[in-house]
């Protein structure tokens, strides 16, 4: 389908808009109507987004200011009406412009959607909208978990949504943030960080009668990281979990981590291998699971190698 007839009326539009906004800056035009002016330029600004957004043009070129940075047409003019928003202090419907700008952004400039999200978050919070505030800082922890592929801004975007979420007691959402953290703090070996997390959560679960069934996996996941840690502290971890749950006791994942410890105090490779194969054949094993189990096993070759 060819839609170039759509790129151009959304770029005769924005020539459109563009002309309002000079003739509203000019001296007769501020005298006569010039917020008029800018109201209307900044309708039509939104009229050319949704005409590019219906071209499918989410990468066209639109230089502002400086040649090297090119931008989506249609966050462009998305980008272009938020400002003018903020202009004529409409702050809801700047807000809105920037998230449509980040969204359109996203397809053709990660860090210029996460630059248009930060400018609706601090109107958002600004206007105590927190909970819409956490949903933004999701989507900014996404960009950088897929696109800009940075761990650290992720979990500071996951962490900062759960404080939000918490504040307006939305625990809930905010402990579905919080288990993102926990599950990279692990993998970048944070194990007290994830540690507390992943207690933190199993033990709002278990008291919880819909939450109930996922306590225990919450609880496993903490005496992994104690295992990847101590044997001696995952022993103790275990223990503490089934005084609060009694029905972490019966199990797949408590009997599993007693069969690994079990293993390592005997610095058994095989039977670590087959207790973890056992329980894989029934649940079957994540990529984070795997990883924190691969590298408990791998303590025990080490002390195997230490002995010989």
């Amino acid at each position: 389908m060819d839609n170039s007839g759509k790129e151009k009326e959304a770029m005769a539009l924005m020539a459109e808009a563009d002309k309002k906004m000079k003739s509203s800056q000019s001296f007769f035009g501020a005298l006569f109507g010039g917020s008029s002016k800018v109201e209307e330029a900044c309708d039509i600004y939104v009229r050319a987004a949704n005409m590019f957004k219906m071209a499918k043009n989410w990468c066209g070129k639109m230089f502002l200011q400086h040649p090297l940075f090119v931008f989506s047409a249609a966050g462009n003019a998305f980008s272009q009406a938020a400002h003018l928003h903020l202009q004529m202090q409409s702050k809801h419907d700047a807000a809105t412009n920037f998230i449509d700008a980040g969204n359109a952004f996203k397809k053709a400039d990660p860090q210029e959607a996460i630059n248009c999200l930060n400018r609706a978050i601090e109107i958002y919070t600004d206007m105590g909208r927190f909970t819409i505030a956490a949903k933004h800082h999701i989507s900014i922890a996404e960009i950088y978990e897929t696109e800009l592929v940075d761990v650290d801004k992720a979990i500071a975007h996951y962490e900062q949504a759960a404080d939000y979420y918490k504040g307006e007691e939305s625990t809930s959402s905010a402990n579905k943030c919080l288990l993102k953290v926990a599950t990279y703090a692990a993998q970048l070996e944070q194990y007290p960080k994830a540690i507390e997390i992943y207690e933190q959560v199993g033990t709002h679960a278990m008291d919880s009668t819909l939450l109930k069934y996922s306590a225990k996996d919450h609880f496993f996941k903490a005496a992994l990281c104690h295992f990847c840690v101590d044997m001696l502290n995952a022993k103790l971890a275990v223990q503490k979990y089934e005084e609060m749950f009694p029905a972490f006791s019966d199990s797949r994942e408590c009997k599993l981590v007693k069969k690994l410890l079990d293993a390592y105090e005997e610095q058994n490779v095989d039977a670590y291998t087959d207790a973890v194969k056992e329980f894989d054949t029934i649940s079957r094993l994540d990529q984070w699971l795997t990883t924190m189990l691969l590298r408990i096993k791998k303590t025990i070759q080490d002390d195997e190698s230490d002995l010989r």
